[in-house]
């Protein structure tokens, strides 16, 4: 197609689809008002950067405890090319795997029993301005840690990058267990001394593997019940800085957890 025809051909689909918009307007449906607004808003979008914070669900991706990761989790039980009409799969996965948000119930069966379940999970926390922090590499997020970090009151998201992300254990299969996270002097501090309602970390669990510390670190922050941590987060391509994040559970009624898509806009 030529210069001409290619602009030919452009012009021709604008006035088709102002066409369109005239009529739709004309029905009550679009007005010029909604269609600026329209036209602002993917301007608006289109000048920032999307940044996907949240890890691909392959069989190799790690698995809490385990050694052989997610394993074959999906099954295809409809094929076009063995006669069906359309291909159909199914899964079988943890709420807790991948990157995924812990509802109240996780570790609290008397909140559990009250239907503090991932469906409850405030969407106003999941999505907004969030910070960005790097954290000592050679420490757990420690009280000592929390105070040196200085987030002030008033920031409600932080997404903690951790060694975690240098090592890149979420893109090991075999689960480590000397991953970097928050102690149960971390979190309380947390809970006692900032705003903070969203709390991401970049692997599967936000307080360390010690059997005390991981149960205090979640009972201090899910014994709350507007604390929302996300784990298993992908913060390779982040560096430090305030990004609008939106993350997004799904509607599991009864879930202890569930696996979330979660994005940063950065401007």
């Amino acid at each position: 197609m030529t210069n001409h025809n290619t602009s030919l051909f452009s012009s021709l689909l604008l006035l088709s689809l102002l066409a369109l918009v005239s009529l739709a307007s004309a029905h009550g449906t679009v007005s010029t008002y909604d269609l600026q607004k329209i036209k602002e808003e993917e301007s608006y979008y289109r000048q920032k950067k999307v940044i996907d914070i949240s890890h691909k669900y392959v069989p190799d991706l790690p698995s809490y405890a385990s050694k052989k990761g997610l394993g074959d989790f999906l099954n295809l039980v409809g094929s076009i090319k063995n006669g069906s009409l359309v291909n159909l799969s199914t899964f079988k996965l943890s709420t807790h795997s991948g990157t995924h948000a812990d509802a109240p119930g996780h570790f609290i069966d008397k909140l559990f029993d009250m239907g503090c379940d991932a469906d409850s999970l405030d969407l106003r926390t999941l999505n907004g301005p969030v910070l960005v922090v790097d954290t000592p590499r050679d420490k757990n997020i420690t009280a000592e840690v929390m105070r040196s970090l200085n987030i002030p009151r008033g920031v409600k998201r932080v997404l903690f990058r951790t060694s975690n992300t240098d090592k890149r254990l979420m893109h090991q299969k075999e689960f480590e267990p000397s991953y970097t996270a928050f102690t149960a002097d971390g979190a309380e501090y947390l809970v006692q001394n900032t705003d903070i309602k969203l709390v991401g970390i970049d692997y599967l669990s936000v307080g360390i593997n010690v059997r005390d510390d991981i149960s205090k670190v979640h009972y201090a922050l899910l014994g709350r019940k507007d604390i929302i941590p996300v784990e298993g987060l992908n913060l390779d391509n982040v560096v430090p800085g305030v990004y609008t994040v939106h993350c997004l559970p799904l509607r599991l009624v009864h879930g202890d957890g569930s696996p979330a898509r979660c994005i940063l806009f950065q401007s």
